[in-house]
């Protein structure tokens, strides 16, 4: 168990750590000088059952609340410090409001100081406490009256009993899922380069583990643990609930900061944009309106953010709702993390929360979309499990997000019932969890819009795929269109025509007549290069009829063995792949691609250049940009491979 202390300067936080477990936690030379707590520190005592209670002490001082929350941050219990001479004050307050705002559920009060005031006054203190505890999690908690700088003092012996008890009774954090520390130090050891220490917030680290991928994040940088201190003992592994340092092998100490984390790769996607549920304190000193400043503390980091509101257009104090935290850089948080916010002079705690997605979008945040899946993150939060989540993310969740979203590996994230896992391509690429429903609803959309396509543009062979994604699922990530294109096409659903695709009864069969005289037009085409013959032409040099070589044509284009730049002009499928070719060479130039540049490329007249450019629109290969043309990033026409 990790016990953290809270209470305003000079009441005695620290001698009470010294006297429950004969550590002094002020380490640095100012602060033994000025006898006042500037960093946070950190003791340790063994208890009978062998296990090691950890003590966080914390600054009292108004201007270090930014030390307290960071070293409150995944603390088990929290050890409020009142002093009998003081009485409540600020940051009595504010320090327990901080601890409940940061989900702490256990503790219990050191009325401390008592050899300086008489039975009255200590009468009152207690009132004092008890007024404040109300409502908190302290309401029931007990009290114990203190003179930590006498030895043997009766009020530290039971205390201390009180806390060894209740550290024995805890149950042991658990330790499955990814780990991740947040770093509140970071110094060097002779002999041993970096060390960060910091509380676990989750998972398990082994010593000199070459099949762990930790990272220093938000950097990214991948480090590897070459030896663990778990609560002050060395120890092959560090675990949830743990306080550990960490010896980081070949790791500069100017890398690292606190507030940064050490976790596993699979843990953050830094982001600026965070959804969270937010809580104004009553007594925070105005309402949070759009775009207001706030200072965040979260794990044991502190950041600027400014406030959108999602659920109502401001918070007055004492209200609760949902917002978005805009930062200015990117911050690593995961879902039901617990923070505070202080006001925009940081002077004040304001409020806190539980951040719902760390990965929120910066545009239509507040739609009824965006509103039902923050609720379903709510109820995942509360103990509903995935399905509220699953059932609300129409394009499903890949194995990324999954474990990003329950911070578990994803062997450990069991699929809801009515959900399905979709294999990706290859074995590297994430599957993807999705209620059966909406995946039946994914292929229906894109049977519809095959069938509306066919529908508008009958003799067309169909669109390629990147055109057809565009119209059937724009948002969707690539292994869930790969997976509902390869399941149509498995079951029959739809036909691929080399790179086109189309609904199994739109298809053009030539009779043997007709396949004799397909091959003379389709010669004639091709000897035409980039300037073929018109129908009309083609009619007259094969003796045809032109309504005969019209229908030929259609069938031909259904087929994918030619395309129509404009009416009564067909170009050989290989001549538009090498005008293809062409376009996309001139877009590469810094130029770039436009009606002047593809005419001289071509030798064609302005006319025919704009019309194919125009036909490169409209089959998706490029799009107007401008008097540009930009190459659109798959088509059909843009590479030798069939397009997706």
């Amino acid at each position: 168990m990790i016990i953290g202390t809270a209470g305003h300067i000079d009441h005695g936080k620290t001698t009470l750590v010294r006297a429950l477990t004969g550590v002094d936690t002020d380490r640095l030379k100012e602060e033994k000088a000025r006898g006042i707590s500037i960093e946070l520190g950190y003791a340790y005592t063994p208890l009978p059952n062998g296990d090691v209670l950890g003590f966080i002490d914390v600054p009292g001082h108004e201007k270090l609340v930014h030390t307290m929350a960071a070293g409150a941050s995944g603390i088990d219990f929290g050890l409020l410090v009142v002093a009998a001479d003081d009485g409540v004050m600020p940051q009595t307050r504010e320090h327990l409001a901080i601890l409940a705002l940061l989900g702490v559920e256990r503790g219990a009060v050191a009325l401390t100081k008592t050899d300086r005031a008489d039975a009255a006054r200590l009468l009152a203190v207690r009132t004092e406490i008890a007024e404040l505890s109300a409502g908190t999690f302290l309401q029931n908690a007990p009290l114990y009256a203190v003179c930590a700088a006498q030895a043997d003092d009766p009020g530290v012996a039971q205390l201390k009993a009180y806390l060894h008890a209740e550290a024995q009774a805890l149950r042991q954090r658990d330790s499955a899922g990814l780990f991740r520390l947040a770093v509140d130090r970071v110094f060097t050891l002779a002999g041993h380069g970096t060390v960060v220490t910091g509380t676990a917030h989750a998972g398990l680290a082994r010593a000199d583990d070459d099949a762990a991928d930790l990272r220093l994040m938000p950097a990214g940088t991948r480090v590897r643990v070459r030896s663990i201190h778990a609560q002050n003992q060395a120890s092959e592994t560090g675990a949830a609930g743990q306080r550990c340092a960490l010896n980081l092998a070949g790791m500069d100490k100017n890398a690292i900061a606190r507030g940064d984390w050490i976790a596993d790769a699979r843990c953050f996607l830094p982001s600026r944009h965070v959804d969270v549920a937010l809580t104004l304190l009553a007594s925070a000193d105005a309402p949070v309106r759009a775009w207001a400043p706030l200072h965040v503390h979260i794990g044991a980091a502190r950041h600027v953010a400014h406030v959108v509101p999602l659920s109502a257009e401001s918070l007055a104090p004492g209200q609760s709702g949902w917002v978005q935290l805009v930062f200015d850089d990117p911050v690593c948080v995961m879902p039901g993390d617990r923070y505070i916010v202080r006001n925009a002079q940081a002077t004040r705690t304001v409020g806190g929360g539980r951040v719902l997605d760390p990965n929120a979008p910066d545009r239509k945040r507040r739609s009824a979309a965006r509103m039902q899946w923050l609720q379903a993150l709510a109820a995942m939060l509360d103990g509903a499990g995935l399905h509220p989540v699953v059932e609300h993310a129409a394009l499903g969740l890949d194995e990324d997000a999954l474990q990003r979203l329950t911070g578990k590996p994803v062997s450990e994230i069991p699929a809801p019932p009515a959900a399905v896992w979709l294999e990706a391509r290859t074995p590297q690429a994430p599957r993807t969890l999705i209620l059966a429903a909406h995946w039946d609803a994914l292929r229906a959309r894109v049977e519809q819009a095959l069938a509306a396509f066919h529908q508008g543009a009958p003799d067309e062979p169909g669109p390629d795929g990147p055109r057809l994604r565009r119209m059937a699922m724009p948002a969707g990530p690539d292994a869930l269109w790969q997976a509902a294109l390869d399941d149509l096409q498995r079951d029959g659903r739809i036909v691929r025509n080399g790179p086109w695709l189309h609904l199994p009864g739109h298809s053009a069969t030539l009779a043997p007549e007709e396949s004799a005289l397909a091959a003379r037009v389709l010669l004639l085409l091709a000897a035409g290069a980039f300037d073929p013959p018109w129908v009309r032409d083609l009619a007259r040099t094969l003796g045809e009829p032109e309504d005969r070589m019209r229908q030929l044509l259609r069938k031909l284009l259904r087929r994918g063995e030619v395309a129509q730049v404009v009416k009564d002009l067909f170009y050989h499928r290989d001549q538009v792949a090498a005008l293809a070719a062409l376009a996309q060479g001139l877009a590469a130039q810094p130029e770039g691609l436009n009606a002047a540049s593809f005419r001289d490329a071509t030798g064609l007249g302005r006319k025919r250049a704009i019309q194919i450019l125009e036909f490169f629109d409209r089959v998706g290969y490029t799009r107007r940009l401008r008097d540009a043309h930009v190459l659109r990033q798959e088509s059909a026409y843009g590479s030798p491979r069939q397009a997706q």
